[in-house]
């Protein structure tokens, strides 16, 4: 297994009220993700997790520290440029699913693809291999409101994974699902993470995904006080 790093986030703090009562949301974090890791971020509600993960996809910026992506300094680019780079380099999966409502599943898989300028054969092809991926070869046409919570999440899934990124970050990906369909779709996570080498960083409470999970990080008010493999690891309350 290549075991190249993709994600060094460097002493990382977000801090808010600097000027009068500091309030740190993640403290001096330092973390490191190789390639083809299923990794879960734990903790309880406010200990920094969702702040942490919006930091290493460039969608916040830390007071200090900074984050590398395959080697690449993300922090201190510019709004345009953390844009592109994200749409090559990142998928995100979030809690709520997030998918446009006026187009079908296929559309909204392909959005991405079409910002990368991707062919419209490469695009065609790879839509019907994600589909295939994620269980849903019959739901190419169908629009979100037609589909269930655990086939929308799916989609979401095909659409992280359309730009062929460098890893998928997923903020409680499994919070809105029944346990069926939470199921399903850690299955597809873990096929694509075994078969592709895909690597996940997870953010959850959910003790169905840390069960699932080779590397357990656990968080208390924005620092890692625990950095473990899952064996009988319980979700913090």
């Amino acid at each position: 297994m290549n075991t190249a790093t993709v994600i060094d986030a460097h002493n990382i703090s977000k801090v808010y009220n600097p000027d009068t009562i500091p309030v740190y949301a993640v403290n001096n974090v330092h973390l490191h993700l190789n390639r083809g890791e299923f990794t879960a971020i734990v903790g309880p509600s406010g200990s920094g997790k969702t702040t942490l993960l919006n930091i290493i996809g460039g969608l916040d910026m830390p007071t200090s520290g900074y984050v590398e992506i395959n080697g690449v300094n993300i922090t201190g680019m510019s709004a345009n440029q953390l844009i592109d780079f994200r749409l090559h380099n990142i998928g995100f999966v979030f809690q709520a699913f997030n998918l446009i409502p006026v187009l079908t599943a296929r559309e909204n898989v392909e959005f991405i693809m079409l910002l990368q300028k991707r062919p419209k054969a490469e695009r065609e092809h790879r839509v019907r291999e994600l589909f295939a991926a994620v269980g849903l070869d019959d739901k190419l046409n169908a629009r979100p409101a037609q589909l269930s919570g655990g086939q929308q999440q799916r989609v979401a899934v095909a659409r992280a994974l359309a730009s062929k990124p460098q890893f998928i970050l997923a903020d409680e990906p499994t919070a809105n699902l029944d346990s069926h369909s939470a199921t399903t779709l850690l299955d597809i996570m873990e096929k694509l993470n075994r078969e592709e080498n895909m690597t996940f960083l997870f953010s959850t409470h959910d003790q169905r995904v840390i069960d699932r999970a080779r590397r357990v990080i656990t968080l208390v008010d924005g620092r890692i006080v625990k950095d473990t493999a899952p064996t009988m690891v319980e979700v913090p309350e």
